[in-house]
């Protein structure tokens, strides 16, 4: 029998009348039926409140690289917070983390730190544009940088707002976000090296930073083309201009050196959050030491009362040591047991006729939806994954999965983990075959 979710009905109800709109993230709102309730996980696995299990794919966004409450982890954060989890000042810890970062990530000479991955990415723009004394931010369609007033600009503008191919929009999606600072960025195509090259000389002079995931995983799971990553890395060395790498979810994901490692660039500056500190609110800015001369120098300001508390750095050296400990052989387990879950659902999609496209690299991939009559194949860019992707449909599937027992992100993201296990595959296929079949039999598009 499918599972159902009464309890954490009842507790959504209750918590709409203490919490706005009853979620402390507005994404979280998307789940359906309802947005679920936990009340512990174990490795792989999440238990909710009404006793349900779930393979669990989502993980917590990407943060649980290392599974649900690992008990070494659990210790080392125990251990700390015994002895105080903030003092407002410095511990031997966080020198600790910083040289661990400096021996696992090419070009990270300094290193600092921040609760989280949208702070982290405020401080480098701030640097990048004092180190260059330039306003303008270049980032690039469906790439997400934090929820902030400059994170989002032209994160996922509808269609009848995209703006002209060679001048794509500069919207944001929320309201009360100051006016001004859309002004400060310019908006390229992902996996367009031409295009870059013609934004880039449209304001030269102008451009202080190009900020980008290395992989897209916020949207598709798409990698860089050939060629895409040289561009960038060329054209911020001919410009003077800062190369940002936002790493918040390929960061050590990829192994030790993260994306930039796998795929063989160094840049400027790296953005790191989520799996840096497994699931505690952590992040942290690294790069080269000139990148930071003016905050070693208090002309940036970077500041924050709880940066570096001693509690989250506890859990940051921990994991950090765990991906250390894997060595070369990480992350090829992720990606072998990732590529047959991806081979599997396709095997599955074709079997019920459900034209799902998995797409990426095995350790995190995303499932398109397709509409009908699209084209098959890579998806490259925001705009040809709006025009494919059937999200009314994906979601509805989504439920039947979720109901099955296998949670994946709402967007279709899914995530492996370390502590995902072949058993957990088999299982997961098993509990999507009654998913895909129920689609199946319920789907009908909307007229």
């Amino acid at each position: 029998m499918s599972y159902t979710f009464p309890k954490s009905v009842e507790l959504f109800a209750r918590a709409q009348r203490s919490i706005a709109a009853g979620v402390n993230s507005g994404i979280r709102k998307m789940e359906a039926p309802v947005p679920l309730y936990f009340d512990h996980g174990s490795g792989s696995r999440l238990f909710d409140v009404d006793g349900n299990e779930f393979i669990d794919f989502q993980i917590g966004q990407g943060a649980i690289l290392y599974g649900h409450a690992p008990k070494g982890m659990a210790d080392a954060i125990a251990k700390q917070a015994h002895k105080g989890t903030h003092w407002a000042a410095q511990s031997e810890l966080e020198i600790d983390v910083a040289e661990r970062l400096q021996q696992m990530i090419p070009g990270a000479e300094r290193v600092r730190f921040n609760n989280s991955a949208t702070e982290v990415v405020l401080s480098a723009l701030r640097l990048a544009r004092a180190h260059t004394g330039r306003p303008l931010i270049l980032k690039f369609e469906g790439h997400y940088h934090g929820w902030s007033d400059e994170g989002l600009v032209g994160y996922a503008p509808p269609p009848d707002k995209w703006g002209t191919e060679d001048d794509p929009t500069r919207l944001h999606p929320s309201q009360g976000v100051i006016p001004e600072v859309l002004n400060t960025f310019v908006v390229a195509r992902w996996n367009d090296p031409e295009h870059l090259r013609q934004r880039v000389k449209e304001h030269h002079g102008q451009i202080a930073a190009i900020i980008f995931e290395p992989v897209l995983c916020n949207t598709g799971c798409m990698p860089p083309v050939p060629g895409m990553i040289e561009t960038i890395r060329e054209l911020c060395d001919a410009n003077g201009i800062v190369m940002i790498a936002d790493e918040t979810i390929t960061g050590f994901r990829f192994g030790a050196g993260c994306a930039q490692k796998f795929l063989g660039f160094t840049p400027d500056l790296t953005i790191l959050g989520k799996a840096v500190g497994g699931g505690v609110p952590f992040a942290a800015l690294v790069g080269k030491e000139k990148f930071f001369a003016k905050i070693i120098s208090g002309q940036v300001v970077h500041a924050g009362t709880l940066n570096a508390n001693p509690l989250c750095l506890a859990a940051a050296k921990w994991c950090l040591d765990q991906v250390i400990a894997l060595g070369d052989t990480h992350p090829a387990g992720m990606i072998h047991l990732g590529e047959q879950l991806m081979a599997g659902l396709c095997q599955l999609a074709q079997q019920h006729e459900v034209p799902v496209l998995p797409q990426g690299f095995g350790l995190v991939f995303h499932c398109t939806m397709l509409k009908p009559d699209v084209e098959e194949g890579p998806i490259l860019n925001y705009r040809d994954y709006v025009h494919r992707h059937d999200a009314p449909r994906w979601a509805h599937l989504r439920r039947c999965l979720l109901e099955e027992g296998v949670r994946a992100i709402e967007r279709g993201l899914w995530f492996l983990s370390l502590a995902h296990t072949q058993a957990d595959i088999d299982e997961a296929l098993k509990r999507a075959a009654k998913a895909f079949a129920r689609h199946a039999a319920e789907w009908k598009a909307p007229c």
